[in-house]
């Protein structure tokens, strides 16, 4: 009976091994599982740039407000009747002033 036992306890473990460790096993199941969240929360990231930037393209191809803008802020345009004054920053004024000697 212990032998019977023993045979069957051998062919049980013959019919677990590949369900866990075959190339179709537990173990592999999860780690695809693993990789194919990874893969959709890139998908995703990349799906709302992709919205900003269409989003961006049509709003480029409307007007000319929009290309207006843009060359202002990354370019630093300006129109041909506009007058560019510069003022200086409050650190830059403070560096101007004659040093303060001995005491007061």
């Amino acid at each position: 009976m212990k032998r019977l036992a023993a045979i069957l306890a051998v062919l049980l473990l013959a019919i677990q091994w590949p369900l866990w460790f075959g190339k179709g096993g537990w173990l592999r199941v999860r780690e695809l599982q693993r990789e194919l969240n990874l893969q959709r929360t890139a998908n995703a990231d990349l799906d709302a740039r992709q919205a900003t930037l269409s989003a961006e393209l049509r709003s480029l191809e409307q007007g000319r407000e929009a290309i207006e803008e843009r060359a202002r802020e990354d370019l630093h345009l300006m129109r041909g009747d506009e007058i560019f004054f510069e003022q200086p920053s409050s650190g830059a004024a403070q560096g101007a002033q004659a040093p303060h000697l001995g005491a007061p």
